[in-house]
This record gives C-alpha cells, structure tokens and sequence, in this order.
C-alpha cells in the first residue's frame, strides 16, 4: 500500500464502475466507493456490495446531491474517479465543486469511458451527450485540477456479442447489417481491461493532464474487418447489407429516443471513423497499450472465440 493513492470511485456499482473498483482493490489501492446505501434491498447490488468489502474495499455513504458527504469522502483520498451513467454526466459539477473545497486531490478522471468528445463528428442527439461530457472537461480545466481523460471507444459486451446486429445476442450466421461502406475503424475493449489501464494511469506523471486512449491495434478494426472475422472463424460467408450514411441519418430522424441515440452514436464511430481517424500526439494524449505493454488485452479475435 506504501505509495499507492487512495482511490475514491463514483458510480461504483454501475456498468464500468464495478471493474474499476475490483481492479483498483486487486492493484493494491486502498479503495473506496461512495454508495447511496451501504445495505440495499436488491439482491444483487448487495451481493456486489459485499464483494468490494471482502476484496478490501471501504463502502462510503454519500451522493451526488449531499455535498457534505462528497466533501468528506474526497478528504479521505488522493484520486477520485467518476463513474456516473450519462443521465448524470452534467451533476458531475457536483463533483468539482467537492473537490475544490475538500483540497489536496491529486487527480480527477471523470466519466467518459467512450468517444473523444473533442475529436468527435456526431450528429444530434449524440453531439448535444457528447457536449455534456466536454462541458464537463472545461470546468475541470477552468478550476485547475490535475485530471485525466479515459478514451475507450465501446465496451466489448455492449457491441461484440451482437457486431451491433439490433436484436440480436449472439454474432450473425448468415447476414450482417452494416453501416455506411464499412471502412472506418472502431474500438472495442474488454471491461476489465478498460478498468486496468484506467487504475495503471492514476499515479503516472504521463497521464496527468492528458486523454488516455485505449486503442490496442488489434482491437481497432473496421465493421467489415470484425465480418471478415467472424466469417473466418466460423467457416461460412455472410450476406453484407450496407447502409448508406443518408439512409442512417433519416433513421436518426424519425426515430424515438434513446434509439436516435444508439444510431447517432453508431454512425460518429463505424461512419465518421470518430474513435480512430486520427493520430494520437503526446501534446495531448498517450496510447495505453503501449504506455502498459505489460497489460495482456484481450483481443476482438480473442473475444469473438467465445461464441464459436
């Protein structure tokens, strides 16, 4: 434990929250998770809630609209790291304001898990979630407090089990739906991955102040890369169906929310290319599989084995 920052996480029982706890813990940082009630009715969250305990984790009281409890649990800790769902991305103000006035904080990542919300080409609503989230970054700069940025591109279980197919819980076996001319390369990463390249950054002088992208090249692959894939390993050939980028953004139109939001976002990553269609530069970033060559990732090849 000697040296190692104590770590606060927000958002702790939430999608990616959980693996950055447990790798946070397993890494050996005194962790903390700030929980709106420490004992929960719902069978699962309490079964996760007692995981985190018997891995070493201390379960703190508070939330986003206590302002006290946020202050006194940032006291206890060097990093704290926001794992909010986006419906509280812009509370995140709530978080800032803590930390000013808890003082001492090393570094701040707030939840961002996904885009680069400053290199991103997204079409409403995606642009106005995308804003919220770089709204999110001004303030941290304007305050002045040491951070670090997760770029992640998508999480592996949201988009692989499916290769993006709506409806759909395993791969495709006879056709594929894609989008746009297939080209422009995404990225999907394996949470606990995510999460152990996010706790490696916390005390390293090279991420402060930086966006750490999680773009391992094997798991930058284009839609008709990941088809190619599957196709070879499973031996037979799927029937492509490409959607043209007007015909996507009619789809936008006229469809409800969230589902406006699911396609927006799939049109900034597999049309745009907004994940990969630029060069990582050390003024403003650094590539985490090369930062932690130590880490072994899981590949998208490795991935899509399991459902072979």
């Amino acid at each position: 434990m000697e040296g190692q920052s104590r770590v606060l996480v927000i958002g702790g029982t939430g999608y990616i929250g959980k693996f950055i706890v447990k790798a946070s813990a397993a890494s050996g940082h005194p962790t903390f998770a700030l929980v709106r009630d420490t004992s929960p009715s719902d069978p699962a969250k309490s079964q996760l809630l007692h995981s985190f305990t018997s891995s070493g984790v201390t379960l703190l009281r508070g939330s986003l609209d206590d302002h006290q409890s946020l202050v006194q649990a940032i006291k206890q800790v060097d990093v704290v790291i926001s794992a909010v769902g986006s419906a509280q991305i812009s509370q995140q103000v709530k978080i800032i304001a803590a930390i000013k006035e808890a003082g001492d904080v090393k570094r701040f990542l707030p939840s961002e898990f996904g885009t680069d919300v400053d290199r991103q080409h997204a079409v409403e609503p995606a642009r106005s979630i995308f804003a919220l989230k770089a709204q999110i970054r001004r303030a941290i700069e304007a305050e002045g407090i040491p951070h670090t940025y997760v770029c992640c591109g998508f999480f592996a279980a949201y988009f692989l089990p499916s290769m993006a197919q709506p409806g759909l819980t395993s791969p495709p076996r006879d056709k594929i739906v894609i989008l746009g001319d297939g080209n422009p390369k995404a990225v999907f990463n394996k949470e606990d991955d995510i999460a152990t390249y996010t706790i490696k950054a916390v005390d390293d002088p090279r991420t402060l102040n930086k966006v750490l992208y999680v773009r391992p090249p094997a798991n930058a692959c284009s839609f008709n890369e990941l088809t190619s894939l599957w196709e070879k390993k499973t031996g037979k050939t799927l029937e492509r169906t490409y959607v043209p980028e007007d015909q996507i953004l009619k789809n936008i139109e006229e469809s409800p929310f969230p589902k406006n939001a699911m396609v927006a976002i799939a049109h900034s990553a597999f049309v745009k290319g907004d994940q990969a269609n630029f060069e990582i530069e050390e003024s403003f970033g650094v590539e985490a599989s090369e930062m932690y060559p130590d880490v072994k990732y899981t590949t998208v090849e490795q991935y899509l084995d399991q459902f072979v």
